[in-house]
């Protein structure tokens, strides 16, 4: 195996709540009310959708046929390993990883090659002041159970999904006896208002067990499936154990040619209007100017 090449789940395409529009002459990210199935090839007009969206969308039950729920099953057992987060720092011109922590120690390109150094969080870390380092996150899901290994990414820096995906995931994991790939489980897009989005709703990615089943339900369905794959002879805790030292094999999991991507789509501030940017919550230096006015008017 390659060293310092990070070996992710093979990926077929991707899953978003937004997308990229043109702006007086400029690419800006737009959050959207519905999930987009897309392929790994764009063209002039953004990402093509995959087949899979229109199939979807075909099935959904709202007559205006958006698309907020997606059946999907994890490849892994290990909560951590369907569900990557960090804090990450990208360079906003080349698109290349330059820190990646987890709040108490990270990882950062330095004179001498990647450095270790303590990592505070976005609020207290220096290098990190003006909403340069957000949380990004990456669940990988299997959405066409032909390709057993073939992932769809689902990729935010939104606090709202990354504590909902990380829960659910830890808890579908325990409650189940470590069967999660087992589970039936559904992508669900879910909406709230709070004071900060002026009442009006923001969109968040949710996890929960298939329409129509239960957890007892589940369960069962996942211990059989269980013996029927031990029966076959699959081993899913040596296909854990791959995948964690496939991640491991680098120090960073983010290579440049993605770093673009994710820049234009979640780190593009320029031009976002008052409205933008007081609704997107991942933004956690507005958040914190916002809280600092409040307290000068009141003294």
């Amino acid at each position: 195996m390659i060293k310092g090449l990070a070996i992710t789940p093979p990926v077929l395409g991707r899953i978003s709540i937004g997308k990229i529009v043109e702006k007086n002459g400029k690419r800006l990210p737009e959050k959207d009310d519905q999930f987009t199935i897309t392929s790994q090839i764009q063209n002039k007009d953004g990402w093509v959708k995959h087949p899979l969206d229109e199939q979807l969308r075909a099935k959904a039950p709202n007559q205006n046929q958006k698309l907020r729920t997606i059946p999907v099953r994890m490849i892994f057992n290990d909560p951590e390993l369907n569900l990557r987060a960090e804090y990450s720092l990208f360079d906003r011109q080349t698109g290349r990883l330059i820190c990646s922590g987890n709040g108490e120690t990270c990882q950062r390109l330095g004179q001498n090659g990647v450095e270790q150094h303590p990592c505070p969080s976005p609020d207290l870390c220096p290098l990190a002041q003006g909403g340069l380092c957000k949380p990004y996150g990456r669940l990988y899901v299997n959405l066409d159970e032909s390709d057993e290994f073939g992932t769809f990414i689902f990729r935010t820096t939104g606090f709202n999904s990354i504590l909902t995906l990380a829960a659910r995931l830890s808890y579908y994991h325990a409650a189940s006896g470590d069967l999660l790939s087992c589970l039936p489980l559904q992508l669900t897009l879910r909406g709230k208002s709070t004071t900060q989005s002026y009442r009006t709703p923001i969109y968040y990615v949710d996890l929960t067990l298939r329409d129509g089943t239960n957890l007892q339900e589940a369960i069962m369905s996942a211990k059989q499936m269980d013996e029927q794959s031990k029966a076959a002879g699959f081993y899913q805790e040596a296909l854990d154990h791959v995948a964690r030292q496939g991640y491991g094999n680098a120090s960073f999991e983010v290579g440049g040619e993605e770093g673009l991507d994710i820049v234009e789509e979640f780190y593009n501030d320029e031009s976002k209007t008052e409205y933008q940017q007081t609704h997107d919550l991942t933004h956690v230096q507005d958040i914190q100017k916002g809280l600092q006015q409040s307290v000068q008017a009141l003294n």
